[in-house]
């Protein structure tokens, strides 16, 4: 049984799918099959019980004594007179059965048929109108259908019959042109039922093709994007439909989409961090080469400028450090950050993050109004968002101005009062490695305000930038949460 199903399920799914078609269609048809030729059989032996029970009908008394009288009897040697002989239908097989079991054939008899318990147990009854009817054979093997009733007596017009003591009356018919009905019907039966499979299983498998037919195209496509890493292959698909394989096909589309735009950001990321680090690699190059030929030619460089070249050294190293440190985070799987998701309070990883601000801009003011907020996020990865935010505004306020931090109902706001940003360039500051034109000078790597645009959409907010009024910049961030601690943060 484990083979016929592994190797039902090694087929493809249009023969499974044409078999499965077939198989319910030959259940279907056989079970019609079986009940018409049932109920078929049941309505020729219905006519069959009416013809017997016709001629099963109450018989003279001296018919019944003559018969008795000449007992056994041969159908065709007779002892007495036919016209005052039981009388019976051509065709038709009449006897009497004794309580010994003796069978008395009638004159006008078809045969005689073989007398069985069944007989004998209705002449111990002798209740009237009770009957048995059954299948027997004759004396030559022939199937005949018998109905064997008590023995009544005609008592004259009007007056009920009588019960003959002792005495069944067995009445018979040839079933030959029944059965032979009964099995040209089932032969019948079996070619349509036949003829129904095969054409079942021809449709199932030609419904099975063009049902499949949207599958096939999907497949294709896959293996060609396998084959040749073609992202831009898209399967057509309906406009108005909605069926299964629609929703299949739309979504192999997404999902070919999501990773074209996944692939081509990759490709952005690498010429845009292989750009950035060319600069930093570049400078440090020059100044080891200097460093190096120095100590080759036993020509020292003055002690200014070699503490110059060391010091660019070291800012350029830091520089590299911050920018593979801005890669890491942005490489970051969301699924990653999924995992260290919890509740936490925002005005805590504020002040966290205004900590580490502060001593990065110690001539800053930094005033601070802040109300308590509680949202969902990973808390490492927000604070470092805060941070990059705070650092933006420290990095370009006025030696001694002043920064504005702002926290109510999940709206925070830092404010500084540096140049701000042009209108034109709004629009492209939270863009990988997109830095305005008046801050390529200043340190940074240009991811800073990607990763923070990234986390807070993580957290299911929003983060927007805006030139304020009287001068500088606004960064605004929107986090969902709640005023309160749920029950299970204390």
């Amino acid at each position: 049984m484990r083979k016929v199903v592994r190797r039902f399920r090694s087929l493809p799914i249009r023969s499974r799918l044409a078999l499965l078609v077939a198989a319910a269609v030959a259940f279907a048809v056989a079970a019609v099959a079986v009940t018409c030729w049932f109920i078929v059989q049941g309505k020729l032996y219905d006519q069959l019980d009416a013809d017997l029970q016709e001629g099963a009908k109450p018989q003279e008394l001296g018919d019944v004594q003559l018969l008795l009288r000449a007992c056994p009897q041969a159908p065709q040697t007779p002892q007495a007179d036919k016209a005052s002989a039981l009388r019976a239908h051509n065709s038709v097989y009449l006897q009497l059965v004794d309580a010994d079991g003796r069978s008395c054939v009638s004159a006008n008899s078809e045969g005689t048929v073989e007398i069985t318990d069944a007989d004998q147990n209705v002449i111990k009854s002798a209740a009237p109108g009770q009957g048995t009817f059954r299948n027997g054979t004759d004396a030559n093997g022939n199937a005949v259908r018998v109905l064997t009733v008590p023995l009544l007596i005609s008592q004259g017009p009007g007056a009920p019959p009588a019960l003959y003591p002792d005495t069944a009356l067995v009445v018979a018919v040839p079933l030959k042109n029944t059965q032979s009905t009964l099995n040209d019907l089932a032969l019948i039966l079996l070619l349509v039922s036949g003829v129904g499979v095969v054409g079942a299983g021809a449709a199932g498998l030609a419904v099975a093709r063009a049902g499949l037919r949207p599958i096939d195209r999907l497949t294709e496509a896959v293996e060609r994007v396998a084959r040749t890493e073609d992202l831009s292959i898209r399967i057509p698909v309906e406009e108005d439909s909605e069926d299964e394989v629609a929703r299949l096909s739309h979504s192999f589309n997404s999902m070919t989409s999501a990773l074209a735009n996944s692939h081509e950001l990759q490709q952005q990321l690498i010429a845009d961090a292989g750009h950035e680090l060319r600069t930093p690699l570049t400078s440090l190059r020059t100044n080891i080469e200097l460093l190096t030929r120095s100590e080759e030619t036993g020509r020292p460089i003055p002690p200014a400028d070699r503490k110059a070249l060391l010091a660019s050294v070291k800012a350029q190293m830091t520089e590299l450090a911050a920018l593979i440190g801005d890669l890491q985070e942005l490489s970051r799987s969301e699924g990653q950050q999924g995992e260290r998701v919890q509740v936490i309070s925002l005005r805590d990883t504020v002040e966290a993050a205004l900590r580490r601000a502060r001593l990065r801009g110690p001539e800053l003011t930094i005033a601070t109004d802040l109300q308590p907020w509680y949202v969902r996020a990973e808390p490492s990865a927000l604070e470092r968002a805060i941070v990059n935010i705070l650092d933006n505004a420290v990095k370009f306020s006025p030696e001694g101005g002043t920064i504005e931090v702002g926290l109510s109902e999940g709206a925070l706001t830092v404010r500084d009062h540096g140049p701000g940003i042009p209108a034109d360039e709004l629009p492209h500051v939270f863009d990988r490695f997109w830095r305005s034109p008046s801050a390529r000078a200043l340190p940074g790597s240009g991811l800073g305000l990607s990763i923070v645009a990234r986390t807070i959409q993580q957290a299911g907010g929003e983060v927007t930038l805006a030139r304020a009024e009287g001068g500088g910049t606004v960064a605004t961030v929107r986090l969902p949460g709640a005023p309160t601690a749920p029950p299970e943060v204390p």
